[in-house]
């Protein structure tokens, strides 16, 4: 097997791998797991709102 051979190969299995990569990240089974990842810093930013307000609202009744 020459040097042109190996590389040849090696680009189809990459090309493989990129065409994977993108049917699984464009499928419609992990559209949920996208959307509940990409809103995860809205939660977090709720929780850490209602946190904060709490402790304010102890620190104002002492």
């Amino acid at each position: 097997m020459d040097y042109g051979t190996f590389r040849g190969i090696f680009t189809l299995v990459l090309l493989v791998l990129f065409i994977a990569i993108v049917w699984w990240a464009y499928s419609k089974r992990s559209k949920k797991n996208f959307d509940e990842a990409a809103n995860a810093i809205f939660e977090d930013e709720n929780v850490h709102n209602n946190t904060v307000g709490e402790k304010e609202k102890k620190e104002s009744e002492k």
